[in-house]
């Protein structure tokens, strides 16, 4: 065989040259050709948030005896809304007071979502239609008596049951029109009626078929701090969370192009008394309270599917983290005849066995590490985001009477936007370390003098603002976090990064912090301490391992464990989502009317008495604008997270296995160690496929989605296609990588019966940065070959390429070039595939081999 070999080599470098010319032609008409064009830039790209500002003085024709006559508030998002939170700010109010058994407050906003236009004046919204009434507030409702002798001004007169005297005061009621039609009319809530009740004076328009204190998304009381100004997140709804509003519903266009129904944000400013009361205990609906409102439009984009029906369906599944952007690129994917990519959240190891393993076909799996089954490794890794954990908090001031500043107490009820938490700080989050996570009325003695909450920890207090010392927050929702049921990297990631930390470590080994805090002995990871062996860290998963639980009682109350009094969440958006509410997931009383019995679920809590802590990821917290805390990285920093914290951490990545297709922030590496600027839960996805599966069009969907995922996909901002806020954009020799293993997935390897080297290549460095190095696997008797029409098999004895991938042909694109998408890459992608594809002729049988 050795003396035959020179005589094949000149053959196969003619070959090779032949499959990369091909290849490079094959890249240039698809990427030239295909059905994915680059999206096009609309005109406002750089202002497509419509951030909006409106003032009482501009708005309100009677803001001179409005309750803050130079009110000015800011929107921070208008257009191209979905479901997600946006952030309400003001000045030029007054402080406020909060709300109290009697009253509604003083001096405060309040915050809803209306769906229609005023029959009088289509610039205004219509108070019919505003999703309001069931906080269950003082001046937060839609129906109320009115005080004997005051006029009721004539817009309420309809609404209104005029009353005969002291004991028996009129009484208003504003009906809720819905969105919903039904028999050619717009469904309605009406309890009165042209001054009459309607089928008796009890029909209920606050706790109704379109919204309920469970559901209902509106602010019955935002305050200002002494200077007037304050702030508030608003949870902005669409048809699937409120079909009374129906905002987002597909509506048609005068120049056909699709759009989502309109809504109105409407603030209504409170004093210290109005509608003929001496308090704010009455509706905001009321006229005397209306008429001053502000209100701003909110454009939506259109619910449900913009992909053709009959196109091919392909699964993706695995990381949540990249789902929020598969789901801003699937309407661009499936373009003119693309394909719909199924994305299904699973546990990533589960996907990249499933990837792995199959011959045929599989769904396209998304990972944050590499395979860790038996045997060999034959996934090709093609990085296609970089997202990141976050632990997230609503949590609003409630001062201490006994040590609080006068100062602090103005600020009661306003939202702490600032936390820092180390790794020893969340392992008792996750732990059940405090006592207010475990049920009431049960034993608990086992956590000793360990502080109830987060928020009473000096190890907590040490190192965040001092104003969190003179806080009283006794909330449920402090003692630990929500967190995610099942198996996921993002579990091992968060526990990776707990057990680098020496002080957090020792913690969970049963040793106690500085101020005698200690681990709950069920959640110690030393055998010693803990009375059913060692929790076994790290795992991909959040366990709640206290047995503690409430007994059930013959005849009525049943048991409540754990998990019971501290839910699991389904998945990071749905804790993201909660946390934006202020809904903390807690147990409630025992229901024995329910089918089945059950205890039931505490309502959300209302902004001025938030407190509730979610793991979720920067895309949720993005779009539902929670605050997120500073974690402190390796380097001893403690860092928010953002697109430039994601990229330093990115480029302090390395790779900490035999895979060295994958990087990862790893937490022990001198890199992470002086990364100081480094968001440390900061996590790449990957996109892995196995090469060798058979079906042909599968691997060339998944090529497709790839280059897209990591091409245009990349390009931030609101539009179909872009990249949603949240992610940070993937550094340039990650698309580097992706596009060569775009065509290696689509090119394909089959299994030939060449010799196997006795050990593979040692690769030039990781992926990630421009190498191409060898896939990791065990060694395996046979060879591999690349598909026919793909390049040819080599014997173990031809040699390898080696060398970086070259960098970009130009520079980033400005203001003052063209529009061309994509166009400029297609020519040197294609020229980049076609050497590529010579050099990997050579390399097919060393690919799926084990670094030795």
């Amino acid at each position: 065989m050795r003396s035959r070999a020179p005589l094949h080599r000149p053959r196969r470098g003619l070959f090779s040259v032949l499959a990369g010319a091909a290849v490079a032609g094959i890249v240039f008409t698809a990427m030239s050709g295909g059905a994915l064009p680059a999206p096009a830039a609309s005109a406002d790209d750089g202002a497509d948030l419509g951030a909006t500002t409106v003032t009482a003085a501009a708005y309100d024709a009677d803001a001179a005896n409005a309750p803050f006559p130079q009110l000015e508030v800011s929107v921070s998002q208008t257009r191209g809304l979905g479901a997600q939170g946006i952030t309400v700010s003001w000045k030029n109010a007054a402080r406020s007071t909060p709300p109290s058994q009697q009253t509604g407050g003083e001096n405060f906003l309040q915050i809803m979502q209306c769906w229609g236009d005023d029959p009088t004046d289509t610039s205004r919204p219509d108070r019919t239609t505003c999703q309001y009434g069931a906080s269950g507030t003082f001046g937060g409702g839609r129906v109320s008596s009115r005080e004997w002798g005051y006029e009721i001004p004539g817009p309420d007169k309809e609404y209104t049951v005029m009353g005969t005297g002291v004991t028996e005061p009129s009484e208003t009621a504003i009906p809720f029109k819905s969105s919903t039609v039904r028999n050619g009319e717009n469904e309605r809530v009406d309890r009165i009626v042209n001054g009459a009740y309607v089928d008796g004076p009890r029909v209920p328009v606050n706790q109704n078929p379109f919204f309920s204190q469970y559901t209902s998304n509106e602010v019955s009381w935002a305050g200002s701090g002494s200077d007037g100004t304050g702030s508030a997140k608003f949870e902005v709804q669409t048809a699937v969370q409120s079909r009374g509003l129906g905002c987002g519903r597909p509506v048609d266009s005068t120049d056909g192009t699709p759009r989502g129904q309109s809504c109105w944000l409407v603030i209504i400013p409170r004093g210290t008394a109005d509608n003929g009361s001496s308090s704010i205990n009455q509706s905001g609906l009321f006229w005397d309270s209306w008429k001053h409102h502000l209100a701003v439009k909110l454009d939506f984009r259109p619910l449900g599917s913009t992909c053709g029906i009959g196109a091919a369906e392909r699964q993706v599944v695995g990381s949540e983290l990249l789902s929020s952007a598969i789901s801003s690129w699937q309407p661009a994917l499936c373009a003119n005849g693309g394909d719909i990519y199924n994305m299904i959240t699973s546990n990533e190891a589960d996907a990249t066995v499933a990837a792995n393993l199959a011959t045929t076909s599989a769904p396209l799996a998304l990972t944050s590490r590499p395979y860790a089954g038996e045997g060999a490794d034959d996934l090709i890794y093609a990085p296609v985001g970089l997202s990141a954990v976050t632990v997230a908090f609503a949590i609003d001031r409630f001062p201490s009477a006994a040590t609080a500043t006068d100062d602090e107490k103005g600020r009661a009820g306003l939202p702490f936007t600032s936390m820092n938490l180390t790794p020893r700080l969340i392992a008792k989050l996750l732990t059940s370390s405090y006592v207010d996570s475990l049920p009431t009325e049960t034993d608990r003695s086992h956590l000793g003098t360990n502080p109830r909450n987060l928020l009473f920890d000096e190890d907590f207090l040490a190192i965040n603002d001092p104003e969190w010392r003179h806080q009283s927050i006794a909330g449920v929702g402090v003692s630990d976090m929500l967190v995610t049921q099942g198996r996921s990297d993002v579990a091992l990631a968060m526990w990776n990064y707990v057990l680098a930390d020496p002080e957090a470590r020792a913690f969970l080994d049963g040793e106690p912090d500085p101020w005698g805090t200690r681990v709950n002995k069920y959640s110690s990871t030393n055998p010693g301490v803990n009375p059913n062996g060692a929790l076994q860290l790290p795992t991909d998963t959040f366990p709640k391992s206290d047995p503690t639980k409430r007994e059930a009682i013959k005849g009525g109350a049943g048991e409540l464990n754990v998990i019971g009094w501290r839910p699991y969440t389904n998945d990071l958006d749905t804790s993201g989502y909660l946390t934006l509410r202020g809904d903390a997931q807690i147990s409630g009383s025992w229901d024995q009317f329910g089918n089945p019995p059950r205890y039931t679920k505490e309502p959300r809590s209302l902004q001025g008495s938030q407190a509730v802590i979610g793991l979720t990821d920067s895309a949720a917290s993005e779009r539902y604008q929670i605050v997120s805390a500073h974690l402190k990285n390796p380097a001893g920093q403690f860092t928010s997270v953002s697109t430039d914290s994601m990229l330093a951490a990115a480029s302090a990545m390395v790779s900490p296995t035999a895979q060295t297709q994958t990087v990862s922030f790893d937490f022990g590496s001198d890199a992470a160690r002086s990364a100081t600027a480094a968001y440390p839960l900061t996590l790449p996805i990957y996109a892995a496929a196995n090469p060798y599966t058979t079906d042909a069009k599968a691997r060339s969907s998944y090529a497709t989605f790839i280059r897209y995922a990591s091409g245009y996909g990349q390009q931030p901002g609101t539009s179909i296609g872009q990249l949603p806020v949240g992610y940070a954009p993937i550094p340039d020799a990650w698309h580097q990588q992706a596009v060569v293993a775009a065509n290696v997935i689509q090119g394909g390897l089959i299994r030939s019966s060449a010799p196997a080297p006795t050990k593979a290549p040692a690769a030039s460095g990781p992926l990630a940065s421009g190498a191409l190095p060898a896939a990791v696997g065990a060694a395996s008797a046979t060879g591999s070959a690349a598909v026919p029409g793909a390049g040819a098999a080599s014997s173990a004895t031809d040699p390898v390429a080696s060398g970086a991938v070259a960098g970009a042909l130009a520079g980033a694109q400005t203001p003052a070039d063209p529009g061309v998408g994509g166009l400029p890459a297609v020519l040197p992608a294609s020229l980049l595939a076609g050497a590529l594809a010579g050099g990997v002729v050579f390399l097919i049988p060393r690919l799926p081999r084990r670094l030795g």
